[in-house]
């Protein structure tokens, strides 16, 4: 997987979230929406972080074959 793609996949999701928060703003999430909203929030720390991994990597000179999505619980945990 690209940048450009990993990129593009963070766009999807983040344009999904923003959906679901204007859904928000009209009546009440449903039951299943919070979950996907829950699952999205995820998603997108995962996806920010297998971001940083490659530019990371790319900026010293390694190969970004190895990154990878981690865990949620790896992600989640991470300090602000």
């Amino acid at each position: 997987m690209s940048d450009s793609s990993v990129s593009a996949h963070i766009e999807d999701l983040v344009a999904e979230e923003h959906q679901l928060f204007a859904l928000a703003e009209e009546r009440p999430l449903a039951a299943d929406e919070k979950k996907r909203l829950d699952e999205l929030q995820v998603l997108l720390d995962q996806y920010y972080d297998l971001l940083r991994q490659r530019r990371a990597r790319e900026e010293f000179g390694q190969s970004t074959d190895s990154t990878h999505l981690r865990a949620p619980e790896t992600v989640e945990d991470y300090l602000q």
